[in-house]
């Protein structure tokens, strides 16, 4: 999501899914709306989980509506964004793979299947009987491609809108069931938003020596110690808040040992970013063996917390 300008040679050996023409054009619509980064969707049932109503039928249903949506929406939008990115795709060194700027789905159908996704999201939402998810997520479709035309090219505003979307989501799933969102809710999703989509930039920043050779001309605004400062200072603050939801907020035991696994998160993330991972941070948690073991004993302790205690 600079001005140095540089010759991107292909790599010797391209992704096995673009060699082997990822069998089909459905296939490669498919991979075009990248099911993987649907994880991040799965924020949508932060807030019924922490309400302990994801254990009736209602509560659930309500949630796996919102994820459907957000699904439907996010699948959409990647579409479009392809559209719209597509000659800034084809001379990025990675990005010239997806199947649009590959040529595997052409614009046309790739444009169709945007509109035709992103339409369907509101009116899956509506299946809550709530006026209210689909208000959402028409929200949230209008911040990303708000973000995809304008918002991207503002600095320090593409890292608020990028952080938004993500908070969207998890208000999405509050909505969806019926439960109030808290402030401390709120302020720890917002911090830790700002977190991931800061080690983004940096992550990016970093693997690019400083620019993006053309590819996202927004990272020649940022320099890493700016985007390593954004995400210490929101990571402090979120483990503060973290802290305080806690300990004041649910005491009790499995509540305060949530602490730990907590902080042991932000600061793997802080380490990976460093190490120069973090571009895709929602394939973090399923590839860092640390953070998938951290982030599992959290949500453990969080669960038996609401469920048992």
């Amino acid at each position: 999501m600079a001005d140095e300008t540089a010759t991107v040679r292909p790599p010797a050996d391209p992704p096995a899914a673009v060699r082997v023409g990822a069998g089909t054009v459905a296939a490669g619509l498919l991979r075009a709306c990248r099911p993987r980064q649907w994880l991040k969707n799965a924020l949508v049932f932060a807030a019924p989980a922490a309400a302990g109503v994801l254990g009736s039928a209602a509560g659930l249903l309500g949630a796996l509506i919102a994820f459907a949506a957000f699904c439907l929406a996010a699948g959409g939008a990647y579409l479009l964004n392809d559209v719209a990115d597509v000659e800034a795709d084809r001379r990025h060194p990675r990005k010239r793979y997806r199947p649009v700027a590959a040529g595997l789905v052409s614009v046309a159908l790739a444009r169709t299947a945007g509109v035709v996704l992103v339409a369907a999201a509101p009116a899956v939402a509506w299946l809550t009987g709530d006026w209210r998810l689909p208000a959402v997520v028409a929200g949230y479709l209008v911040l990303t491609f708000a973000y995809t035309f304008w918002l991207k090219h503002q600095v320090v505003v593409d890292l608020v809108a990028v952080a938004g979307c993500h908070v969207l989501r998890a208000l999405a799933g509050a909505v969806a069931v019926g439960v109030p969102v808290t402030a401390w809710f709120l302020i720890v999703i917002s911090l830790g938003s700002l977190q991931l989509v800061a080690g983004k930039r940096e992550a990016e920043l970093r693997a690019r020596g400083g620019g993006d050779n053309g590819t996202r001309a927004i990272l020649a605004a940022y320099t890493p110690g700016y985007l390593a400062n954004v995400r210490a200072m929101s990571s402090g603050a979120m483990i503060v808040t973290y802290c305080l939801w806690a300990l004041d907020e649910h005491p009790g035991l499995f509540y305060g040992l949530s602490i730990v696994p907590f902080v042991l998160i932000v600061l793997r993330h802080n380490l990976l970013v460093d190490r120069g991972v973090g571009e895709e941070p929602e394939e973090l948690v399923l590839r860092d063996r640390p953070m998938l073991l951290s982030v599992a004993l959290l949500l453990t302790l969080v669960l038996i917390g609401i469920y048992l205690s």
